[in-house]
């Protein structure tokens, strides 16, 4: 493998780095004596000839694994390390059944776990037959910063995968002629997951992240995620469907535990309060997630039984969860024999999650468990409506380019709140605007198209009318909307449209006076703020599901072309390209990666692909 050459220091560095701390992970995780039956239990290999392709040394030292002087390098000594960690197989029950010969020296000590979760695609709906069908939970990490959940995707087939399910039988990891369960990952969505995992953090919105790649001959990877806390709400719903009180009580008791240590939830002094501390900060995490998803155009199959949301909130899975650069809402996933959830309809499937936990924590405190319907009025219902919607308009307020304490007063004052959500309204008709062509099918779904983008009405309106002083024409407001996606009759004007193209412009001023009024800052000054501000948030070019997908399959293509080194040093160049967040602040400054002329053309590509695919899906 070609590495770039250390200079002096970081070699001198890099010899004294102890990698012990990776030696903690290692298959153990108190979920083991917490719930004994919420996983099944695999005896564990080492595979030869695995390359470490890609690896998150910001995460690493984020999670304690790394000291912070570690050069964003890899040496002989991370490598063998990484290797030893995370170049894992599962012993499945087809190898026991086949007496499949395993190196007792490639052996690891302890047994990892598959965890079992409710899949509602399932045959057998209770989430027993069901969970980690490919993945496995390498353990977790717990240092002064806090505690972490480490797993990896494509360690072998389980007896948790559709296929098993399905067909009643064990399958052999790699068995190339059974859908969802050979067990293993494409080195391409592993790629795909670092890469747009990392921009949606840097980004502002939560999401698992990608510690490393590791890449096998075959083309199969082994993917690694970290996150605080790697539970969905499905782990909780199989017992809760199942009506095991004990475990799902030891599971919710486990959950505020790890939360408290993480500081994500107050001590309380009671099971009661305890209860309903968690309760309510579900209900904020999920109107908060919901609220993101659809002001960022995210779509991430959000559904009731939880299967692709972390319990926080937190996009994980990236095969399905796509960036709109329009609000395309009629836009639904096809998989198999289902259409997934919209965009729009994402908000409804979190509310419904949080009204079963609801469910769930009355069936802790009186031992019955009531009909989910008991719980439609439920006062944690209330608050997810409440957070929704002081996320959704300080969050439409941040596109526009307002701070976060100017965000905070307008909401808090009734008057600009009142015309806020005037502006969102006005701002919802736009963006849901459609094209007079019909529903029709995509590479992987359906769709109908949306036709204005207001990323481009944003960023560009307050330079118009600090030129001209004066609001946009209906033909000025409609071309600077339009995008390709809109026909002649798309761009057509009515009485009513006409009224609204005015309404919405004023209503974007009148912002602009409240803000004056209540935030102590000029009318000049708060102008150049938003010129400034929502220029970055809302660039001409957004990386979107179409375009992600191509610039992982190009990069994965040429990655015998590549060196450790220069994988490094694009990913790094693609999402620092693509980071619009303009509170993020880059701790690193890209002082440990060289752009050589290959990445600064490969990168160079790369925007054009996310220019052509900028109002895509």
């Amino acid at each position: 493998m070609t590495r770039a050459k250390p200079n002096a220091k970081s070699q001198r560095t890099q010899a004294k780095a102890d990698y012990s701390q990776f030696d903690r992970i290692n298959g153990s995780h108190p979920i083991k004596n917490a719930i004994s039956n919420m996983y099944v239990p695999y005896d564990v290999f080492r595979r030869d000839e695995a390359e470490v392709r890609y690896f998150n040394f910001e995460l690493a030292k984020e999670m304690g694994l790394l000291p912070e002087d570690h050069p964003h390098s890899l040496n002989k000594q991370l490598e063998k390390k990484l290797q030893q960690t995370f170049a894992l197989q599962i012993v499945n029950e087809y190898d026991v059944l086949n007496n499949i010969k395993i190196d007792s020296d490639k052996l690891c000590k302890h047994q990892y776990m598959a965890t079992r979760y409710l899949q509602m695609q399932h045959p057998v709906k209770n989430g027993m037959t069901s969970g980690d069908g490919r993945s496995m939970w390498n353990g977790f990490f717990h240092q002064r910063k806090g505690y972490w959940d480490i797993s990896s995707c494509g360690t072998g087939a389980t007896r948790l995968s559709p296929a098993c399910a399905i067909e009643k039988k064990f399958f052999k990891t790699g068995d190339k002629f059974v859908s969802y369960g050979c067990g293993l990952a494409d080195y391409t969505e592993g790629i795909i997951a670092a890469i747009f995992s990392d921009i949606l953090h840097k980004n502002g919105v939560a999401t698992e992240r990608t510690l490393a790649v590791m890449r096998f001959k075959n083309g199969t990877a082994v993917n690694i995620r970290a996150a605080k806390n790697l539970l969905r709400p499905a782990h909780f719903f199989g017992f809760l469907r199942r009506n095991d009180y004990d475990s799902l009580k030891n599971l919710i008791n486990y959950c505020i535990d790890r939360d408290q240590k993480n500081q994500l939830i107050p001590e309380a002094e009671t099971d009661a309060e305890k209860y309903q501390l968690f309760l309510h900060s579900v209900a904020n995490n999920f109107a908060t997630a919901a609220a993101i998803y659809e002001s960022e155009y995210i779509f991430c199959w959000m559904d009731w039984d939880g299967d692709n949301i972390l319990l926080d909130g937190a996009i994980l899975d990236y095969g399905t969860v796509r960036q709109f650069g329009l609000f395309h809402h009629e836009y639904r996933y096809s998989d198999v024999d289902k259409f997934s959830t919209s965009i729009t309809e994402q908000k409804n499937k979190a509310r419904l999650t949080v009204q079963t936990f609801a469910q769930a924590i009355d069936f802790l405190k009186t031992g019955e468990k009531k009909d989910i319907k008991h719980f439609k009025n439920d006062p944690s219902l209330d608050y997810f409506e409440e957070v929704f919607e002081e996320v959704f308009l300080k969050h439409l307020l941040w596109k526009t380019g307002y701070t976060k304490q100017q965000q905070d007063i307008l909401f808090d004052h009734a008057e600009s709140r009142a015309v806020l959500q005037k502006y969102r309204r006005q701002f919802r008709f736009f963006e849901k605007a459609v094209s007079r062509r019909k529903t029709y099918q995509t590479a992987d779904g359906i769709t109908r198209d949306a036709i204005f983008c207001l990323r481009d009405f944003l960023r560009e309106f307050p330079k118009r009318y600090q030129s001209n002083q004066a609001l946009l024409s209906e033909a000025e407001f409609i071309d600077l909307l339009a995008s390709d996606y809109s026909s002649q009759l798309d761009r057509s004007t009515y009485k009513k449209k006409s009224t609204r193209i005015k309404n919405f412009q004023n209503l974007y001023l009148q912002l602009m006076d409240l803000c004056v009024k209540n935030c102590g800052i000029d009318e000049q000054q708060l102008m150049q703020q938003l010129i400034q501000r929502a220029g970055k948030i809302n660039p001409y070019e957004k990386i979107t599901g179409n375009a992600i997908i191509d610039i992982g399959a190009r990069i994965a293509g040429l990655q015998s072309k590549l060196s450790f080194s220069e994988m490094q040093s694009l990913v790094y160049a693609l999402v620092t390209a693509n980071i619009h967040n303009p509170d993020f602040e880059e701790k690193y400054a890209g002082k440990f990666y060289r752009q050589t002329e290959k990445i600064i053309k490969l990168a160079k590509w790369a925007r054009k692909m996310v220019k052509t695919h900028r109002t895509g899906i």
